[in-house]
């Protein structure tokens, strides 16, 4: 009895130092991507970026999302539920994170499709197809090609195709890889409220941050 009590204090305490050792670690982590935040503070948000909610809003969420990653797909409509649930006092800035092969096409067409005025709807198919080509966590833009022509009519597709081509578009697509990469958003979605990174990964750590900002500041 006395050799099996020693063994569950044993693992008790491994189980108590490995999670000090993962908290000090994100601590420290965190505390290294809000000082690269401080210091390059305009790239958070660029002039291309997308918004949704009220561009006066004094809480602002900027999510770096990649459309063919799963866990986005599942934070999306979590997202927009936060940005009804709080009306004009909160919005969203969309950058990309195009980490998926084949991404980086796939924000092509949201930039391309932009221009037209269709980005929210063209990205709200995106996600409710992904799972049609999106496969093996490799995206394959012509499947979505396909759905996008059988789906969305009131799309110019010649000018689509040509503004995909823009070096206007792939130059947008590098500024936000490059400061993804410089704000430390290697994964997806990485998400900041009012410049300030989550303490931990999950959506219950975004409604709270998000809701302690509203708080402060209205």
């Amino acid at each position: 009895m006395k050799q099996s009590h020693y063994t569950i204090i044993g693992l008790v305490l491994i189980a108590l130092a490995f999670g000090l050792t993962t908290f000090f670690h994100n601590a420290e982590k965190n505390a290294q991507v809000a000082q690269q935040v401080t210091e390059h503070s305009d790239s958070l948000i660029r002039n291309h970026s997308v918004r949704a909610g009220n561009p006066l809003a004094k809480v602002t969420i900027v999510e770096f999302l990649d459309p063919a990653c799963k866990t986005c797909l599942q934070f999306h409509p979590m997202v927009k539920d936060l940005i009804l649930q709080y009306g004009d006092k909160v919005n969203l800035v969309v950058r990309y994170a195009p980490l998926h092969p084949g991404s980086e096409q796939m924000v092509a067409i949201l930039e391309a499709v932009k221009m037209q005025g269709q980005f929210w709807p063209v990205l709200e198919l995106m996600f409710e197809t992904q799972t049609q080509w999106a496969i093996n966590h490799r995206a394959h833009p012509e499947k979505f090609w396909n759905i996008l022509v059988n789906t969305k009519k009131d799309l110019d597709y010649e000018k689509l195709q040509q503004d995909m081509n823009n070096p206007a578009i792939s130059q947008a697509i590098q500024q936000d890889v490059a400061d993804g990469q410089l704000l430390g958003a290697t994964k997806t979605p990485t998400f900041f409220v009012n410049g300030k990174p989550l303490p931990s990964f999950g959506f219950e750590q975004l409604h709270r941050l998000v809701s302690e900002e509203v708080a402060e500041h209205y």
